[in-house]
């Protein structure tokens, strides 16, 4: 237990039971021209082997350049508004504005970027490999830089002369112009999911009717809602100051939390007898 907040640990906490809580606040910035992006995995907090998250800022208009990756990536819009686009396997193109409380779910496998509207945004990505590094994801830029313009302009179908602006190191995020109106991207084929196009790949979460109780409310966002969400289903609960979230587990799925707001403390009993306490706030997990 940490002494971040007042009060012992319960008298039943007994035995090792490995760390449970790591802080955002903790993990290496990386800095870039637009923004920056810092990462918990297993790396940071070792127990978790099913899921890792990345916290990213992007400035106004700032981007996250087009990349990929063999996992499947799901977000959460924290502050702001960004225009989210990808292409799915059959080659339709998808573009979307998300805000506060908005999701997105990319499948694996499915090119997508990430570029910030008028007041810049923040938003947390969860991704279903304990494993996986913001580090390592399959970025267009890099693969260019890393092929000869001979190559490249013959199978673009352009004068060599014409790719003389492709930088020759990946961009990762970097500035740019705010975009326009939505509109116009999906004129260029990003039909957000309407018409014969490729699923939504967004979902407003705060849209959804939460489930009220004594003591807080929740809301779930499973595939049955969120369709094209298979590996990773989430969900928003809000405590009130004392309430408790009851005694409960999964037997057939981790859990990977993200305080929100606020402050809390959780119990976990390991079996064997071992149980222990951790305090939490407002960017841990």
């Amino acid at each position: 237990m940490t002494d971040r907040d007042a009060g012992p640990a319960p008298d039943t906490d007994e035995g090792s039971v490995p760390n449970l809580r790591f802080s955002f606040s903790d993990a290496y910035k990386r800095l870039e021209p637009g923004g920056w992006a810092r990462e918990v995995s297993r790396r940071e907090l070792p127990v978790a082997t099913a899921l890792a998250g990345v916290n990213m800022l992007l400035e106004p208009g700032a981007v996250r350049e087009l990349h990929w990756h063999k996992q499947a990536e799901w977000a959460y819009m924290l502050e702001g508004r960004a225009r989210i686009t990808a292409v799915d396997p059959g080659g339709r193109a998808f573009a979307g504005d998300v805000g506060v409380g908005d999701l997105w779910y990319f499948p694996k496998g499915v090119p997508h970027a990430i570029q910030a509207l008028r007041d810049g945004c923040e938003f947390l990505l969860v991704f279903d490999d304990g494993g996986f590094s913001e580090d390592a994801t399959f970025l267009l830029t890099d693969w260019l830089a890393h092929t000869p313009r001979a190559v490249l302009a013959e199978d673009l179908g352009v004068e060599e002369g014409a790719l003389a602006g492709l930088p020759d190191h990946e961009r990762y995020i970097f500035p740019a112009e705010v975009p326009g109106p939505l509109e116009a991207d999906a004129a260029d084929g990003g039909n957000g999911g309407n018409g014969g196009g490729p699923p939504r790949f967004s979902h407003r979460m705060l849209a959804q009717e939460p489930e009220g109780m004594r003591g807080g409310t929740v809301r779930v966002t499973d595939s049955a809602v969120f369709p094209v969400a298979t590996t990773v289903a989430a969900a928003l609960v809000e405590v009130e100051p004392g309430a408790l979230r009851e005694l409960h587990w999964h037997p057939n799925a981790d859990e990977w939390q993200y305080y929100l707001a606020g402050s809390g403390r959780m119990t976990v009993f390991a079996a064997e007898a071992k149980a222990r306490t951790f305090d939490y706030r407002a960017g841990d997990v």
